[in-house]
């Protein structure tokens, strides 16, 4: 695996230019010169004006003061479908297009501590699909290899974090997409625990299992984002605490630097769809974690497998219908024929069928609990493998269905996620694995990475 350079807006990068004199606006001035915001990693740009006078107010910031700005001068970018004050939000969908009065609330924390949004980023119309080419703002270019997908469906964000463009994202995760994407750029996915990053201000895919996911180059750069978007919210009726140090000390195996356990599928459960080249890099990956001082402890993801099926082919698809179904009843043709297809396929499920699932789902929870009674923390590919653009478009279900294999499950069983890069193809695509632990061990999961990924720290 390739070192991840060092980028321009790396926070501590910024951070350190800041602290010697550089101005917001000169730096900010430079990021806008290397962006483009016809190119489909973007939807909408935030004017540069309103930017250029973000960063000169924030200039004005005595430097005593700026302390208490723990993202001073960070450019960030926003999925669009996650509101920004006076920037339209179309969740990829033109006719949905509505101009929001007031930012979501992870959007007004962000810029609290300095944070200055440049603009909003492309993503599978309504947050549906894990590709990356759902849109009708085109497909986000794969860096590594633009035969092949970004991941989806937050495809904007992460290849703006990849390519440089801004030093961390905000995207969404439902089933994986803050995470795929995560895989597919070589870059950091944060899947929090439902709940501590508000969704207020969000357009719904699922409402009662959606979160907030951050994208970063760097595990610093990550935890410093999620340490100011974890805030309870008045406003989120789903919104939870994130507990501090003294209370997840249940988790302290993942932040020492002694032995640990570790959980991996049972052999038959490690499924790349023939994808030898991703099946030896998974096993490189626990070799490093052997060395380590890791050792493997197989667990039977059956549970987890029978979760996710709840999610698409079972009446979980119905939070989509009772998100945006309406909508997508009234103007049909304003929405990709896959989208529309997936989103109105849950008025086929009854209450009785929901109120199955639910009972279903406790006894899954239950059993998955068991995984990480053997070990703090289940490792697996962050995606099966990998495909090319032209191969989505001529099998868009099932190679789509394919990539959510060890992510669909998380959020349904109130899992935390942290996708990072492990290895890469002969191609040099990135390949991803991702951290899966219980709900809470956030903070823990970072510190993990840190010891996985030492190059992947901060660096001025």
């Amino acid at each position: 695996m390739k070192l991840r350079a060092s980028s321009s807006t790396d926070i501590a990068v910024l951070a350190a230019a800041y602290a010697a004199g550089t101005r917001v606006r000169d730096r900010l001035g430079e990021v806008l010169e290397r962006i483009d915001f016809r190119d489909p990693v973007w939807i909408t740009g935030v004017a540069p004006d309103a930017i250029l006078a973000r960063a000169s107010a924030l200039d004005a910031v005595a430097p005593a003061d700026r302390a208490a700005l723990p993202l001073f001068g960070i450019p960030f970018a926003v999925k669009d479908n996650i509101d920004v004050a006076g920037v339209p939000t179309s969740a990829g969908c033109p006719a949905f297009t509505y101009l929001p009065e007031r930012s979501a609330t992870v959007v007004e924390q962000l810029e609290r501590a300095g944070a200055i949004a440049l603009g909003k980023t492309n993503l599978d119309q309504f947050a549906t699909g894990l590709v990356g080419t759902r849109s009708p703002y085109g497909v986000p270019v794969n860096p590594f290899d633009s035969a092949y997908i970004p991941g989806g469906s937050s495809s904007g964000s992460a290849i703006a974090v990849a390519r440089g463009l801004v030093s961390f994202a905000l995207g969404t995760d439902t089933a994986g997409s803050g995470r795929v994407p995560a895989g597919f750029s070589g870059t950091i996915g944060v899947k929090p625990t439902h709940g501590v990053v508000s969704t207020a201000g969000v357009v719904p895919a699922c409402r009662s299992l959606d979160c907030v996911s951050i994208f970063a180059r760097n595990i610093d750069d990550a935890a410093a984002v999620l340490a100011v978007a974890a805030v309870p919210d008045a406003r989120d009726p789903y919104s939870r605490v994130l507990p501090n140090s003294a209370q997840t000390r249940r988790f302290a195996d993942l932040e020492s630097t002694g032995a640990f356990t570790f959980a991996v599928p049972l052999a038959e459960q490690r499924i790349f769809f023939g994808d030898d080249e991703a099946a030896r890099s998974y096993e490189r990956t626990l070799a490093r974690l052997v060395a380590l001082g890791g050792t493997p402890v197989d667990v039977d993801l059956t549970a987890c497998f029978e979760t996710a099926a709840l999610l698409y082919d079972g009446p979980f698809v119905a939070e989509r219908t009772a998100a945006v179904g309406d909508f997508v009843d009234a103007h049909p043709d304003a929405v990709l024929d896959i989208t529309r297809t997936i989103i109105q396929s849950g008025r086929r499920f009854s209450a009785v069928d929901t109120f199955a699932a639910l009972y279903k789902l406790r006894v899954l929870r239950g059993a998955a609990a068991e995984i990480f009674v053997h070990a703090p923390l289940l490792v697996v590919p962050t995606s099966p493998t990998i495909y090319r653009v032209a191969e989505i478009a001529a099998e868009p279900y099932l190679l789509n269905a394919r990539l959510g294999t060890y992510t669909n499950f998380v959020n349904l069983l109130d899992l935390c996620a942290l996708a990072v890069p492990a290895d890469e193809y002969a191609n040099g695509i990135p390949i991803g694995v991702t951290f899966i632990a219980p709900a809470f061990a956030d903070a823990a999961l970072l510190h993990f990475g840190r010891r996985f990924l030492p190059e992947n720290t901060s660096s001025a």
